[in-house]
């Protein structure tokens, strides 16, 4: 978490840093993602993207929606329990909001081929901040564990994943316990890496 993080941290920016990413978000869940990481690490720096980066894959790993996840953890870094609470209510006051709404004006209009079209239109707009993201993550990942590694590990993902239908929360979670219990590697120093 970088310095400019509780004390320096106002309620209004995290509020405004959430529901501009919840607003924005459309499709909800891995959508907002991009969205997020915009404001937590680009816009108020709040965190690096490696520290992003590891926030996603532990949030990923839990039940329940990302966004609110998300903005849980970082408000209660930020501020602590106010923070928790404003960037909760950040995310999930535009759904609300939005839900009740829409919902009550497109159930009028649902056959309607403009309706299907939003959708249609919208997501290769997503698929694009998806894959800024992932790119982003990917230079991430090679600055620590090297290209090699780094691509080894995207092509044993995508065959789990994809090929053998493995849930990507247990992928993470295997990972992490992995490296958790892995033995260290001693450095030159004696200390460890």
């Amino acid at each position: 978490m970088n310095k400019r993080g509780s004390a320096s941290t106002r309620y209004t920016d995290i509020f405004i840093a959430f529901f501009r990413s919840s607003i924005l978000s459309f499709g909800g869940g891995p959508s907002g993602i991009p969205l997020i990481e915009a404001e937590v690490v680009k816009k108020y720096k709040w965190m690096t993207l490696e520290e992003f980066g590891d926030l996603v894959a532990i949030a990923n790993a839990l039940p329940g929606p990302i966004n609110t996840k998300l903005a849980g953890y970082v408000g209660w870094k930020l501020k602590r329990f106010g923070g928790l609470l404003t960037a909760l209510i950040a995310v999930v006051l535009p759904t609300v909001l939005l839900l009740t709404g829409l919902l009550s004006f497109l159930s009028a209009f649902r056959d309607q081929r403009w309706v299907r079209g939003m959708t249609e239109a919208v997501l290769p707009v997503v698929g694009v901040l998806m894959a800024q993201l992932t790119w982003r993550f990917f230079f991430s990942a090679k600055k620590g564990l090297g290209w090699v590694i780094s691509l080894i590990l995207i092509a044993v993902s995508f065959v789990l994943m994809e090929v053998l239908h493995i849930h990507p929360a247990i992928l993470i979670a295997l990972t992490l316990l992995f490296v958790l219990v892995k033995p260290q590697k001693k450095q030159a120093g004696g200390g460890s890496k």
